[in-house]
């Protein structure tokens, strides 16, 4: 009897700690839609792409990361989104099917449980969604070939770019790049970064000193490209993807 009552009093107690626990977030004033360019990735992580087109990389709290690891990803929540996720945000380092999922969940734990802040936000398929959202409402991809800005073996002026970003969306974005190796002036174009205020309206994004140093921006599960804020005296080289131009 003792024995029994011990263990019901240690269930309760436990009972009490889980229900009581409150994941640990940190109060985050934007959202950060992330785009990145497969053929820099590919050629940094030694992956084959077939994507021409500014692929999702993600979309990204300005604040937190990993805020709640009970919160599972549950593939079955977005079924309903898989074909578009596969073709506009897909997984370029583990493209195989039986692990297509690898990067969503990554993105969803490392990310997606800190944007449940938001009303708009708060569940699995909600993140997912208001991502291709997003996505689809930049077509930064149009935007950057509207102004000529295309794929080539010739380079551009860091500030063609950015004018040509600017000049559509009317705000700044954070443009990224793989630095010169040593001895070299040329960067390659890699990652864009486009924000928005927690009401999804169009802010610039700002640029913090963490960006200057040589270090990933999402790491984990998903490569180790180091991307870097584009030096603005330095041309950029927008790689084509191999064997398609």
């Amino acid at each position: 009897m003792r024995s029994f009552t011990l263990v019901l009093l240690l269930c309760l107690g436990y009972g009490h700690l889980t229900t009581s626990y409150k994941p640990f977030m940190q109060v985050w004033s934007k959202l950060i839609v992330t785009h990145h360019w497969p053929q820099t990735f590919c050629s940094v992580e030694h992956c084959d792409t077939h994507f021409d087109y500014w692929t999702l990389h993600g979309l990204w709290p300005d604040k937190g990361g990993t805020c709640n690891t009970s919160w599972h990803f549950n593939a079955s929540q977005i079924e309903d989104l898989m074909p578009e996720m596969k073709k506009w945000w897909p997984d370029l380092l583990h493209p195989d099917p039986s692990n297509s999922t690898v990067f969503w969940k990554h993105e969803w734990q490392k990310h997606g449980t800190c944007a449940v802040q938001s009303e708009a936000l708060d569940s699995e398929h909600k993140y997912f969604s208001k991502a291709l959202e997003l996505y689809h409402k930049l077509d930064l991809d149009g935007v950057l070939r509207k102004s000529n800005i295309v794929p080539s073996e010739k380079f551009y002026n860091f500030d063609d770019i950015e004018e040509a970003i600017y000049g559509f969306y009317n705000v700044k974005p954070k443009i990224q790049c793989i630095p010169p190796k040593l001895g070299e002036n040329v960067q390659t174009l890699g990652q864009i970064e486009i924000c928005f205020s927690k009401d999804f309206h169009l802010i610039n994004c700002q640029k913090s000193e963490l960006d200057n140093r040589n270090q990933p921006n999402d790491i984990l599960t998903y490569g180790s490209t180091g991307y870097m804020v584009c030096q603005e005296n330095k041309e950029v080289y927008y790689p084509p993807l191999i064997g398609k131009y």
